[in-house]
């Protein structure tokens, strides 16, 4: 069962628990969303993915759209739609159904291949290459070799044709004896006009792939540009030989016997390829099946066909054709297919439409500027009398090929018609002058922090205020750092020197009551900030912060008057509007929260990222890393050089598995951060969770520079160096560490994991056993829980955990450790009884749901489906609580149900073998054995055992 999985009760899985915990201490994560389960919605699919597999996809789309009308929610559904729409060419339609399943939690590795070509097909060949969820890193191999190789051509499509190589290198790496890579460097090879690089990797394609019809098109392609006709002419040739309704060797042949002056085989080919598109609309059960070739491109080799042979209405008829199928096309979707931009400005201009054929060109010369094409489209610019355009277009071409004669009497013409053509440009500079005065060093001050150089900025405020308490200007930023640095004492010290200076100004008295409150002086803050609203009652601040402490104190009701009678005063004010989300969080409604956060966001300023960024945090809390990415690059357009927005960003990339892209965006922050040691901190924990151990120990080394004992920094960088694989070295700094800290527990706690390393069980126990006797905590019990667990069966270590709880019933994580220990043992009744006790303590949890229904499924006890149904309810995307769930329905004999949640499960994660084993049982009661043994064989692949391993072997051996 999914309980017991290495995965849901390692220790490094709750170490990863515990510092989530620590992020969202302030967060609830609970969702709204319900599973909404309906048997006939599950018939539908199940008929869909039938139709499907008989190439119906029309019927399937139907049936699929049947069962969205039922329950929005089914992520097989939203799968299969959107590879039927795909294959059915509506992409646009495609792309939503495939975010839609995105947003529901499919495994990125099912639909990064299908969502990219949907893309693609639409001319968003930039947004494959920079958006994340398009990254390469983390997928399975197959999965990255097909998108290198996507890459590789939407690369060449943008023109980046050395990043187009790259990207085929590394498919190539992946598997060297595939011929995909071999045949996509051909179309880069020959875009580059490198030919003779092009035949070489076509060749070595077909060494691998004799039988390739896409290999043999691209020997014919190859010889087709290289000039030499006959040896194109047997490639395309094999190529139709080995599969007829190739339709890229059946066009170029075609096209290679009109150029040949052979009509008759060229009519042949039109007309074949007329046939193929019958038949391919009578197998998708359209309604009307086209009675030409429905290919653009023979269409205007009929066109070119019928005017040799002088029948210049069948030749306006298939231009006329060409433009029925482009025009409905938007632009955007053709742009990086040149030829159907030439060929819809040729047909458009044959048809005497010269405004049409101009739009078209003039997108085809973004993509292949300095071709003859620039000579057509000058020529449509003079019957326009737009001889500027006529002219630049022309002197533009004749940089590229100089001795065209014809281009250079275009081009004397409009010069001419125009006079002469001049450019002029003129460029401006401005200089800053800077004024070195005494009471400007407050100024000089905020710049410094704001530099990032937080320590010597305080430092020139202080030494300002100190020489002339006026400058209040110095007084109020100081204040505001001792409070950001957990220095409320100093903070207020000052407040009150401010407040005693000017003891009619509302805004010392807001300040004094900010200090009282972190110094933990809530009563006295609040008549701090009555008072502040007493002298000013249009300050707004004071009121927002009594809101502040109204929530912090679970006065819900009273906040929320508050809030609403300063946003009927300004429905604008999106500070009101983030405590309003705050307020709702805390009332637990998400969707509402959200609503606030989107709408302050909407509203903020210019160069206001707080919202951005509070949204994103949002998110990310709620693990949907795709809205998260959103609504930081709001706030890094912005500000891109703003080190919170820096970190939330790359926050967001790691969140969306972009860990190239975290790289860059730490690289920034460290920058910025400069010398801040704390700041330093932070952002070497971000560069570990992107796995960027050099970049980590870089900031951890910039930050000890200024602070040779910054304790936090010291441990860390003992950490990375031992990620890093140096032991000795992190050994030594944690041996540092216990001589500048013997009474701390981080020194010995490096030290026990640093011989855990080795090996060394024995000494781990030892120093986890030190570090706990010096600083029990929850993070020195789990380390020693952990170490004691490999003895003696683990009775010490639920030894350990018993007593532990039992002296602090309320440690959360303790007490799942304690349960999920319980469970391993084969106790369930304790682990029963343990987790009801945790769900006291933590009601939203839906990892203890989960275990719980496990936990109850062992016991056969019937409460088990609806403990599973709460989890699934809390926490909607996750694979574990909805596959347990599934379990659970299908031990009662509800297999409709449970089939429709494995699938869901299955491709949310379809590397957990337990979860296909789960899917393929279900399948094979229902009769789909050849699906059923394919996840049979999925799970069982490669050595790793997996609870039900043994069930699972023996279902595979029933159907073979």
């Amino acid at each position: 069962m999914p309980y017991l999985s290495n995965q849901k009760f390692s220790l490094s899985a709750h170490l990863r628990q515990l510092s989530s915990a620590a992020l969202a201490c302030a967060v609830l994560c609970s969702s709204q969303t319900v599973w909404a389960a309906d048997a006939k919605a599950s018939k539908y699919y199940e008929d869909a993915l039938t139709r499907f597999e008989k190439q119906d996809t029309t019927g399937a789309i139907i049936q699929l759209k049947n069962a969205l009308q039922i329950d929005k929610n089914m992520l097989p559904v939203q799968m299969l739609l959107g590879k039927a729409l795909l294959q059915n060419g509506d992409v646009v339609a495609a792309e939503v159904a495939f975010n839609e399943a995105l947003r529901l939690g499919v495994n990125r590795a099912e639909v990064v291949v299908p969502l990219a070509q949907a893309y693609m097909a639409q001319g968003k060949q930039a947004q494959v290459l920079s958006q994340p969820q398009f990254a390469v890193a983390g997928l399975p191999p197959d999965v990255q070799l097909q998108v290198w190789l996507l890459r590789a051509a939407a690369s060449a499509d943008t023109g980046d044709l050395r990043a187009a190589l790259k990207a085929v290198d590394e498919a190539r790496v992946l598997d060297a004896r595939s011929a995909a890579p071999w045949l996509a460097e051909v179309v880069v090879r020959i875009r580059a006009k490198q030919f003779k690089e092009a035949e070489a990797a076509v060749a070595r394609a077909l060494e691998l792939t004799p039988n390739s019809a896409d290999a043999w098109y691209q020997k014919g392609s190859v010889a087709h540009v290289s000039g030499n006709l006959p040896d194109s002419l047997a490639a395309y040739d094999q190529a139709l030989k080995l599969d007829s309704k190739h339709i890229e060797s059946r066009v170029a042949r075609a096209g290679l016997y009109l150029d040949l002056n052979r009509p008759a085989d060229t009519q042949a080919d039109i007309d074949a390829l007329t046939r193929y598109a019958r038949e391919a609309s009578i197998a998708r059960k359209e309604p009307v099946q086209p009675s030409g070739p429905n290919e653009p491109r023979a269409y205007y080799l009929q066109a070119l066909l019928a005017e040799r042979n002088q029948q210049p209405e069948v030749a306006q008829k298939a231009l006329k054709e060409i433009t029925t199928l482009l025009d409905p096309v938007p632009i955007d979707f053709i742009r990086y297919r040149p030829q159907l931009l030439m060929l819809n400005g040729l047909a458009h201009y044959g048809l005497n439409e010269p405004e049409k054929a101009a739009q078209a060109l003039e997108h085809f010369q973004k993509v292949q500027g300095s071709t003859p094409v620039a000579k057509l489209l000058a020529q449509i610019y003079l019957t326009q009398s737009n001889t500027n355009r006529a002219a630049d277009l022309l002197e533009a071409y004749l940089r590229v090929n100089p001795n065209d004669g014809q281009a250079m009497t275009m081009l004397a013409g409009a010069l001419m018609s125009k006079g002469q053509n001049a450019k002029a440009t003129t460029l401006m500079q401005q200089a800053l002058q800077t004024q070195d005065r005494p009471e400007f060093r407050s100024v000089l001050g905020m710049s410094l922090i704001r530099s990032g150089q937080a320590g010597s900025g305080m430092t020139e405020l202080e030494a300002a205020f100190k020489k002339d308490p006026r400058q209040t200007q110095a007084a109020t930023a100081l204040i505001g750092l001792y409070l950001r640095g957990n220095q409320a004492a100093k903070a207020v010290t000052l407040a009150d020197t401010l407040v005693r200076q000017q003891p009619n100004n509302a805004g010392f008295h807001n300040l004094l009551g900010m200090a009282r409150g972190q110094s933990g002086k809530v009563a006295e803050s609040k008549v701090a900030f009555e008072k502040a609203i007493a002298l000013d009652p249009a300050f707004v601040q004071p009121k927002l912060n009594l809101a502040r402490v109204e929530i912090a104190t679970r006065a819900f009701d009273v906040a929320e008057t508050r809030l609403g009678a300063i946003l009927k005063d300004n429905e604008k004010d999106t500070d009101a509007m983030y405590e309003m989300a705050l307020l709702s969080d805390r009332r637990g409604q998400e969707a509402q929260a959200q609503r606030w956060l989107e709408k302050a966001n909407d509203l903020s300023g210019p160069k206001d990222t707080r919202w951005a960024l509070a949204l994103s945090d949002f998110h990310l809390q709620r693990g949907r890393p795709v809205p998260a990415l959103d609504a930081v690059k709001k706030a890094a357009a912005k500000a891109p050089d703003d080190l919170p927005v820096l970190m939330m960003y790359a926050r967001a990339q790691i969140a969306n598995g972009d860990t190239v892209g975290a790289k860059g965006s730490l690289t920034s922050a460290t920058r910025v951060a400069a010398y801040n040691p704390g700041q330093q901190v932070e952002i070497a924990l971000l560069q570990m969770s992107a796995r960027n151990w050099s970049g980590a120990s870089y900031s951890l080394d910039k930050a000890l520079s200024t602070s040779a004992d910054y304790l936090p920094a010291l441990a860390l960088l003992s950490e990375v160096e031992l990620l890093q694989g140096e032991p000795n070295k992190a050994e030594q700094r944690a041996r540092e560490i216990v001589a500048k800290y013997p009474k701390r527990a981080v020194g010995p706690g490096l030290l026990g994991d640093i011989a855990q390393s080795r090996g060394q069980a024995a000494q781990a126990l030892a120093f986890y056993k030190q570090a706990h006797q010096l600083e029990p905590s929850t993070g020195s019990f789990l380390k020693l829980f952990g170490a004691l667990s490999s003895q003696d069966g683990g009775k010490p270590a639920l030894q350990l955990a018993q007593s532990w709880v039992k002296a602090r019933p309320r440690d959360a994580i303790a007490q799942k450790t304690l349960a999920n220990a319980y469970a391993r043992d084969g106790q369930f009744a304790a682990a029963k009884t343990t987790f009801e006790g945790l769900l006291k303590l933590t009601p939203d949890d839906s990892d203890v749901m989960n275990n719980l229904a496990n936990v109850l499924l062992r016991l056969k006890d019937p409460g088990a489906i609806a403990m599973a149904e709460q989890a699934v309810t809390k926490a909607p995307a996750n694979y574990n609580a909805i596959d347990t769930l599934g379990w659970a329905l299908f031990q009662a004999g509800q297999t409709d149900r449970a089939l429709q949640l494995l699938r869901d499960a299955r491709l949310r994660q379809p590397a957990s073998p337990e979860i296909r084993y789960h899917l393929a049982a279900v399948l094979a009661r229902t009769g789909r054995n050849n699906e059923a043994r394919e996840e049979l064989e999925a799970a069982l692949k490669g050595s790793a055992s997996f609870e039900g391993g043994a069930e699972a072997r023996a279902l595979l051996q029933t159907l073979k």
